[in-house]
């Protein structure tokens, strides 16, 4: 066997001035965000980490920095083309030597030798290629200086969206001892954690939580009714890019031909499409600044896409973490962005009929989702208080940022209704729908009620007036918290706490949204533009931002940042030194765009 490289010798630790010269002129920051200097201090130091950041918080500069200080090459574990290309793209674009190692890279061959050579900062891999022993093989040949795996709760059975074969990576760490490894996830609650820590080799020290809040989303939950004049409200109120999830492949068809009438692009996303259209689909939402994307959750893990203004769902999410990384593509930029989700008693109803099909093991975790789940859109109080809270911390009781807190609900106590409720479906023999059983309850003149001789019973006629209204958001509270099931047949049967309910044990309080005011179309979801809306400066730096990326075969995105071009708009820089110190703008890019950038500015 031919002789290893030799590993790159242990890095003494840094000076500030080292990582912050580096970080600007790679990046074009003039600080770190949130705890990436602790997670790249630790990396310089040949520490193996575990980093829970949230989306948008800067996850691949604390690789990529270090893979540019460090000699060798950083190997990213990660699970989707998609997502490598993506950050590739942006790798590149910062002067980072990158490249991928997948079946669609057509270069595999001077890939290879770049790797061999030391002559690549960052080398993408999927989990599936890096488990393989002709890749270790390949390893041994190149000079190595991190493992960094991306979308780290993958390895955890506990995680939402387990991949198998990351957890054989961990004999392919343990080969390269001298080599430390970087963990990185958005989603991890406590118990995927410890099984992350376990399953890749990361002491307990090596944790590193920077939190879950991601203060620039505005998050709004309401019962779905006339889904598609909702979401065309949407629509009007958020002029930006945005993906709006269907739980299935015909939903997203139906949809996407509907909102399509809004006179926005609009495409479809599912894996029932032909693989071509797929990714030429996934391409022209990237490179656009105002598509729509339906999709079913197929869609979204490769998009890094730092300009998605609002996140749709169309009904409820698979569980509380699935919900929270979903959203959290919406607004990886900082700017405000919405996240809306639409939901009925009826996926509560499908949700506790999948969970007889899970495993009996996992039956418990997944009841917890869903209990988690039925907890955030049931509430009156703080929506992001309850997210936060599943994942460990201890958020204050109000957020200023979501509707509830934006604007109170009403709370009613329903126990007697529902006690009405339960007993009219027990007594008609629970496998009755809520329509027939609404029409025994208020009394109703109905052949079927009278044909089933439902009209002699106790309950028959005794919901009159305002209480009437309550039948229905009752339902569907009591079937969030599994008071009520769906029966195989689409009636209703008690389950859960019901008969507590009934005896009086348990009170029932339900949700009243308030009347939503119509919002000024243009207008993004916290009432204030996240563009400056007429600004020809603007609006012409984002024509230059276009055309030069229709140039480089890249979505504006990389180019720059809206936020970047906003400030441009608002200093005004008459000098590449002086647009050099606006945040985002690198040694690379400075010297790639700068003079057409400033040229506009001069002439405007």
């Amino acid at each position: 066997m031919p002789a290893l490289p030799p590993s790159p010798p242990p890095t003494a630790p840094p000076a500030d001035s080292v990582l912050h010269e580096a970080l600007h002129a790679t990046f074009g920051f003039n600080a770190f965000r949130g705890v990436q200097e602790q997670v790249v201090r630790r990396i310089m130091a040949d520490r193996s980490t575990l980093a829970v950041m949230p989306t948008g918080a800067g996850k691949s500069l604390t690789y990529q920095l270090p893979a540019v200080l460090r000699e060798g090459t950083c190997v990213v574990i990660s699970p989707l083309i998609a997502l490598m290309h993506d950050q590739l793209r942006s790798a590149e674009a910062n002067g980072i030597r990158a490249a991928a190692l997948t079946s669609a890279d057509l270069d595999r061959e001077q890939t290879i030798e770049r790797f061999r050579a030391g002559a690549l900062d960052l080398l993408y891999v999927a989990p599936e290629r890096a488990s393989q022993p002709h890749f270790r093989e390949l390893l041994r040949r190149a000079p190595l200086t991190l493992f960094a795996i991306d979308e780290a709760h993958c390895v955890s059975e506990w995680g939402h969206d387990f991949r198998p074969d990351y957890r054989l990576l961990r004999p392919l760490f343990d080969e390269f001892p001298a080599v430390p490894r970087l963990a990185l996830t958005a989603t991890a609650d406590a118990h995927t954690r410890a099984d992350i820590l376990a399953q890749l080799g990361i002491p307990e020290e090596g944790l590193i939580v920077a939190g879950f809040d991601r203060p620039n989303i505005r998050y709004r939950i309401q019962p779905r009714d006339q889904p598609v004049r909702q979401l065309t409200r949407l629509l009007g109120e958020n002029p930006g890019p945005g993906i709006v999830y269907a739980q299935t492949r015909s939903q997203v068809e139906r949809l996407a031909e509907a909102l399509a009438g809004t006179g926005r692009p609009v495409l479809a996303y599912h894996a029932g499409l032909p693989p071509e259209v797929r990714a030429a689909n996934q391409a022209a939402f990237v490179a656009s600044e105002d598509m729509v994307m339906v999709a079913t959750i197929a869609f979204g893990m490769g998009i890094d896409k730092p300009d998605v203004r609002f996140v749709a769902h169309a009904g409820l999410p698979k569980s509380i973490e699935a919900y929270y990384q979903e959203t959290g593509r919406a607004g990886r930029d900082g700017d405000p962005s919405v996240a809306v989700m639409l939901w009925g008693a009826d996926d509560f109803a499908r949700a506790r009929q999948r969970l007889g099909e899970v495993e009996p093991q996992r039956q418990a975790g997944e009841r917890q989702r869903l209990d988690a789940l039925a907890s955030l859109v049931e509430t009156a109080g703080c929506r992001r208080a309850i997210l936060l809270r599943h994942f460990g911390e201890d958020p204050p009781q109000g957020c200023g940022n979501c509707d509830n807190c934006l604007e109170a609900p009403g709370v009613v106590d329903a126990t007697e209704t529902a006690r009405k409720l339960l007993s009219a479906i027990y007594r008609t023999g629970q496998s009755y729908g809520l329509g027939h059983i609404e029409k025994v309850l208020t009394g109703a003149n109905d052949a079927r009620v009278l044909e089933r001789g439902h009209d002699q019973l106790s309950v028959f006629g005794i919901v009159t007036g305002e209480e009437a209204q309550l039948l229905r958001p009752l339902a569907r509270a009591l079937q969030a918290r599994g008071a009520l099931l769906a029966t195989e047949h689409g009636g209703l049967m008690l389950g859960g706490d019901a008969r507590a309910i009934l005896r009086g044990d348990d009170a029932v309080l339900v949700v009243v949204p308030p009347r939503r005011e119509k919002t000024r179309r243009g207008r993004d979801a916290s009432g204030s533009a996240a563009n400056p809306v007429g600004d020809p400066l603007f609006d012409a730096l984002r024509a230059l931002r276009r055309e030069l990326a229709q140039e480089a075969g890249v979505p504006p995105y990389v180019v720059f940042h809206d936020s970047v071009l906003r400030e441009m708009a608002a200093t005004r820089p008459q000098s590449l030194t002086e647009l050099g110190r606006i945040g985002g703008v690198g040694d690379r890019k400075l010297a790639a765009y700068g003079e057409a950038f400033l040229a506009v500015i001069r002439r405007l």
